[in-house]
């Protein structure tokens, strides 16, 4: 992972039956926050909000590595007017 060699501080806050998990970069103070159920192992947490952090941190260009397959793509979107939906 290319975060290995990257300083980062976890902090979490439980209320009532949901946990907010912050992964933050000490280099660069960039922050990214997950939610869960409070049972939900810290561990696991603990990796979503560290893979949110790595993804901010690529599209940011602080770090390198290979774009995933959600990443922006230079072709231009389509208008959101033009597919139409159900408002409810």
């Amino acid at each position: 992972m290319a975060l290995d060699d990257r300083e980062i501080y976890f902090e979490t806050l439980v209320v009532g039956d949901v946990a907010r998990i912050a992964a933050i970069d000490a280099a660069t103070g960039i922050e990214a926050l997950a939610t869960g159920p409070a049972s939900a192992a810290r561990h696991d947490l603990e990796r979503l909000a560290r893979r949110m952090l790595e993804r901010l941190l690529r599209n940011a260009g602080v770090i390198e590595g290979d774009s995933d397959s959600q990443a922006p793509s230079s072709e231009p979107r389509a208008e959101h007017s033009a597919r139409r939906g159900k408002l409810v």
